[in-house]
């Protein structure tokens, strides 16, 4: 059972008038239905979302109406353009959105077309945002504002074709954490093994990927980063949205429980608890001002068992997979992008502070994850007062075929943990750190291994 979410605003339409507006998302994941369902519960307003294909997510839906499209960035802005023609009018202004990273280049790179064919687009410049998505370029940013980030080596392939390119030498420990500095840079290089994310045991290994990426042709950036420890449980999401000001009106943090473990879908969060946590919020929101930001950003933070210095990986340009625990955390962030570029309010800066339980697990998988026993007690707390939310069970899109799919994602999550995050290698890993003296939270000995999708 979800908690009670408020339809209240600071400013803005009534709930249930027309809201002179039309949102049209890209994509077709949970993210995307949790974007469609805040936008419902606020305005009562279906969502067109524009999908290369129709996965469980959003199939069937009766608050979404799916538009089919090519991959290719001349056929996104094709169908954009063409469902446009049949949405835009006087007084509709078309809210175009998208949670993916190269979606939102494809959209921004073209912003005159899509403004021209009557969309307004909520993001950043593409140049600001092919700078911060560089995770390089964002280590600078934080190292400017004096927010701390992981120790890191910058491979740069540029010049890797030429005779006698050498990596740098890695400066700390291993095991290491290595991952590109731009996903647009990698998202075409080919090669056997590839992933998004790496984590590396050995010198000898990350020599072998170096090598592998200098073959397959990538020439862009490659991070090479220490290995915090600590499991899923020392990650913390943030999300924010900067106004066309510049302002931040909307922050919400949340701690995370449990992430991911299949390899297409790693790192992303599966289980978090919505709460306030002013530094990372504070820290985020300085990024943001400082950068000129527009728009949506999520940001993905580690606390350091060893320092207990919260330390910032990466900012996201959107809104992120997990958007719902911005509205079940009492912050609907519909609404501040609404009354920010459909009614040009100036909204008071909010920041969600409702504690609720956001999971697409089964309630039991996640008490046998999360193994220290304060959040394991925090957990069972928040189920048996039946403060939490998924994001796809949503009474008012509720038919048959929708809540056969979301019990079988359940399932199927179950079946997933089993093969790629068995519980016995985590229990023996926790009573090992437990023996050790380790810090609470630090059982699985993970990485710092978060990646958006």
């Amino acid at each position: 059972m979800s908690v009670p979410v408020s339809t209240t605003s600071t400013g803005g339409t009534a709930a249930g008038a027309q809201p002179g507006f039309q949102p049209v998302i890209v994509g077709s994941d949970i993210g995307v239905y949790a974007l469609a369902r805040s936008f419902h519960e606020r305005y009562g307003v279906r969502t067109t979302v524009v999908a290369f294909a129709e996965p469980g997510p959003i199939a069937h839906s009766q608050i979404i109406d799916t538009e089919l499209s090519g991959t290719a960035p001349e056929q996104i802005v094709a169908a954009l353009q063409d469902v446009a023609g049949r949405l835009a009018k006087p007084g509709r202004a078309l809210v175009l959105l998208t949670n993916m990273d190269w979606v939102v280049r494809v959209l921004v790179h073209h912003r005159a077309e899509l403004e021209a064919a009557g969309y307004v687009v909520p993001f950043a410049d593409a140049a600001l945002i092919d700078r911060i998505s560089d995770k390089a370029e964002f280590q600078e940013v934080c190292a400017q504002l004096g927010i701390p980030t992981p120790a890191t080596v910058i491979q740069d392939f540029a010049r890797a074709a030429e005779p006698g390119w050498e990596p740098l030498p890695v400066g700390f420990d291993f095991p290491v954490i290595a991952k590109p500095a731009s996903s647009a840079d990698y998202h075409d290089v080919q090669f056997a093994g590839k992933k998004k994310i790496y984590e590396i045991a050995t010198p000898a290994e990350l020599d072998r990927l170096m090598i592998s990426l200098r073959e397959a042709g990538f020439r862009g950036r490659f991070l090479v980063q220490e290995n915090i420890p600590g499991d899923d449980t020392r990650m913390r999401s943030v999300t924010a949205y900067a106004d066309s000001n510049g302002r931040v009106t909307l922050r919400s943090s949340a701690q995370v429980l449990l992430e991911e473990r299949t390899p297409a879908a790693r790192g992303n969060p599966s289980a978090m608890i919505v709460e306030p946590i002013a530094e990372i919020l504070d820290a985020a929101q300085r990024i943001l001002e400082h950068t000129g930001w527009r728009g949506f950003a999520n940001f993905d933070v580690k606390l350091d068992p060893r320092d207990g210095v919260f330390k910032f990986f990466e900012q996201n340009p959107r809104i992120g997979r997990n958007n719902y625990y911005l509205t079940a955390g009492g912050q609907n962030p519909t609404e501040a992008l609404v009354d920010d570029v459909v009614h040009g309010l100036r909204r008071e800066p909010v920041t969600a502070d409702r504690e609720v339980l956001y999971a697409v697990v089964p309630k039991r998988l996640l008490r046998s994850y999360v193994l220290d026993p304060e959040l394991h007690a925090r957990v069972v707390r928040l189920q048996r007062s039946r403060r939490t939310v998924h994001p796809l069970r949503y009474k008012a899109d509720s038919s048959p075929r929708r809540r056969l799919y979301v019990l079988t994602a359940m399932l199927n999550h179950v079946r997933k943990y089993r093969q790629f995050y068995p519980l016995e290698a985590l229990r023996r890993n926790y009573a090992a750190n437990t023996a050790a003296g380790a810090p609470a939270g630090t059982s699985a000995g993970g990485a710092a291994t978060k990646e958006a999708s």
